[in-house]
């Protein structure tokens, strides 16, 4: 049986399509159909994660994504390649950009850092999600304490004036996360940029900030 008939079969005893079915219960028929691969080297890995993606539907994604986080003992520097190309071809919304970007793509920064160069590029791309992808891969990294320095600041720089909200809400949210182990650097970035900082970015990053700090932010 194809990979995608056998995820389509779990996910039809939950009443996939016609009910919807959580991320939770999607992640639990990932781990189950997982264990069950007879190969679980990554290049096999990743070749059962394309004909997933290629459904080009959010569940089948969902594994697809799941699968290739639960291979990141075999990362390499040369897997940014594989997931460039996914990032580029198949994430079309938020949900997917920041699925793959908190969890696959993250961990791939986090092991390999100096690959984080490679990802200044997106803030050109047509697609929003991609762009998001600038701000989001970095989320996963700073939860685990391991990025590259000015990495945060410079994707904020490169997304500054996009248009798209989803966007800004992006570098916003990677803002936020900063401010919890580095409030001053982010309260520095907000008091120098406060004028032309789009206020769906701006206050999306002060949120996690002491109340007092955020009030006088919010009257700049």
């Amino acid at each position: 049986m194809h990979i995608k008939d056998t995820a389509h079969q779990a996910l039809a005893e939950l009443g996939y399509p016609e009910q919807k079915v959580k991320t939770a219960q999607a992640r639990q028929i990932s781990a189950t159909l997982y264990r069950a691969l007879p190969d679980h080297h990554i290049d096999s890995v990743f070749e059962l994660c394309e004909q997933l993606l290629e459904s080009r539907e959010w569940m089948l994604s969902l594994i697809a994504f799941d699968w290739a986080f639960r291979v990141k003992k075999q990362y390499t520097p040369n897997t940014f390649e594989v997931f460039e190309r996914w990032l580029l071809e198949y994430v079309t919304d938020w949900y997917d950009c920041d699925d793959f970007c908190t969890h696959a793509f993250g961990e791939l920064i986090v092991q390999y850092p100096q690959l984080i160069d490679k990802t200044h590029a997106w803030a050109k791309h047509d697609n929003f999600a991609v762009r998001r992808a600038v701000a989001v891969i970095l989320i996963y990294p700073l939860n685990k304490g391991k990025y590259p320095q000015n990495a945060p600041l410079n994707a904020a720089d490169l997304l500054f004036n996009d248009e798209h909200d989803l966007v800004q809400k992006g570098y916003g949210w990677l803002l936020k996360v900063l401010s919890k182990t580095s409030p001053y650097e982010v309260i520095d970035y907000l008091k120098a940029h406060h004028k032309e900082m789009p206020r769906v970015a701006f206050r999306y990053a002060l949120e996690k900030l002491d109340n007092q700090i955020k009030i006088e932010l919010m009257s700049l």
